[in-house]
């Protein structure tokens, strides 16, 4: 049994967000995902949360859903931290987990007090440190989980190159004990996170961010229900189970979802995996200046510089790039295990199996948009194959080739094993631009883009 959770997303309340994103619009995208848990976002602006009281219904206890929906959602809302310290600015982007309205309400009534404008975005900037904000928090209730957000984005991040730090503990100081867990962001996958010591003991979770209801689930965390027994070695055993479980748990309360994140041994739940975008698709991945189209791999960056040759400016420095320059180790294929299930999807695992392991997907309107190549097309294939087929997250991950065939050609039951296979081309994003994800050869970007992905330690 299993829960899909996308545990952090915008409101229309938020900037540069679609207006339709509203609670239904939420809901509607999460069935039509196969998501079945997701972020009550933006819950600090007070338009949004008296729309959230009077739309939600407590079904279990931190635990809300519209009335005679299966979807649910827990609070979990994004706030910007714009601060001096250490001689610079600092932008830091942290997720608030409430256990209860009250508490919400309390967060609100103090964010007031202290003159933060919480009308003027669903994910308000105020300039509280992290730490401040973190403490403050955890004043009014121990029972909320912090979170740093898409902790490599070069911008608004944790350790992001331009305005982050170079640890937990130099962000967070005595309370980076606090921090339970990290979101990787679009730009980096769990094996560059694996990669980090601090982040050994933390847990990992993946969220789309979504500004748009087709955005919801690009990334997501699946919890599972906690059997307490290790992972046995696949190599060794031919008993060994995925995480991987089809039926959904429908009973489950917000302590659940936390104390899986905490890892609590005798907790209901745990993290079974997470689904990731292929990072390189992300717009941080590499380095570069998109205004002089200038794009350095990492060795590039070592080789020529932090210097755009064209404009004499710094480049913003992706997140490969930094992952390296914080790395204790560097993992490949040798430390990673790549194993498929019955149904052909590659889990990728850390060699000691001390890490959840994660899969890596492409949306299913990206998939039906490159075999149409008509955006209407691929939207209304995409309509009547959730209405006669199935959810989004079934057909990429659960559904077998035969099935997917009989509902949708043999060029989509092609796409979804080259994906679930993990032999997809790529062409890294950079400086806020996002790369391209492909799956078949004809459409494959340049042979030297394709060579240089090759190197790219998510790839199968």
């Amino acid at each position: 049994m299993q829960i899909i959770a996308d545990l952090h997303l915008h409101s229309k309340y938020s900037r540069a967000v679609s207006q339709k994103m509203n609670l239904v619009e939420i809901d509607s995208w999460a069935k039509k995902k196969g998501i079945n848990l997701v972020a009550i976002p933006d819950w600090t602006h007070p338009l949004f949360f008296r729309e959230i009281k009077n739309s939600l219904q407590e079904t279990s206890p931190g635990i809300f859903s519209l009335k005679n929906s299966p979807v649910k959602f827990i609070f979990a809302t994004e706030i910007s931290s714009i601060y001096s310290q250490g001689g610079k600015v600092r932008r830091i982007h942290n997720s608030i987990f409430s256990p209860s309205i009250k508490t919400a309400e309390k967060i609100i009534k103090e964010f007031e007090k202290r003159g933060f404008n919480i009308m003027s975005d669903g994910r308000p900037i105020i300039g509280l440190s992290a730490r401040g904000l973190l403490e403050l928090v955890l004043g009014i209730d121990k029972n909320c989980l912090f979170v740093p957000c898409h902790i490599w984005t070069p911008w608004f991040s944790v350790f992001g190159s331009k305005s982050g730090f170079d640890s937990l503990a130099e962000c967070f100081g005595n309370l980076s004990n606090e921090i339970y867990a990290i979101e990787t962001g679009l730009s980096s996958d769990p094996i560059m996170n694996w990669q980090i010591k601090e982040l050994e003991s933390r847990t990992i979770i993946s969220s789309s961010d979504a500004h748009s209801g087709p955005k919801l689930g690009r990334e997501a965390t699946v919890f599972v229900e906690n059997s307490k027994s290790q992972i046995p070695n696949p190599k060794l055993s031919s008993n060994f189970k995925f995480p991987f479980q089809d039926k959904q748990i429908s009973n489950f309360s917000y302590t659940d979802i936390i104390d899986a994140i905490k890892q609590k041994p005798n907790g209901k739940l745990k993290i079974g995996y997470t689904i990731e975008f292929f990072p390189e698709e992300g717009k941080y991945h590499w380095s570069g200046h998109r205004a002089c189209n200038i794009r350095y791999t990492p060795k590039q960056v070592k080789e020529k510089g932090l210097i755009c040759p064209k404009c004499k400016k710094p480049l913003t420095i992706g997140v490969e790039n930094r992952v390296i320059d914080l790395s204790e180790k560097v993992l490949d294929k040798k430390n990673l295990l790549f194993i498929k299930n019955k149904a052909g999807v590659t889990f990728v695992y850390d060699k000691q199996k001390k890490r959840c392991p994660f899969v890596s997907l492409i949306p299913l309107l990206e998939v039906l948009l490159e075999i149409s190549h008509s955006p209407t097309k691929a939207a209304a294939e995409y309509e009547r194959l959730i209405k006669e087929f199935a959810p989004e997250f079934d057909i990429l991950l659960r559904k077998s080739y035969t099935e997917i065939e009989k509902a949708g050609g043999q060029k989509l039951k092609l796409a979804v094993k080259t994906i679930r296979d993990r032999r997809v081309f790529v062409d890294p994003g950079y400086d806020g631009v996002f790369g391209k994800v492909k799956i078949f050869p004809e459409n494959n970007i340049t042979k030297e883009n394709k060579q240089s992905s090759e190197n790219q330690p998510s790839l199968f």
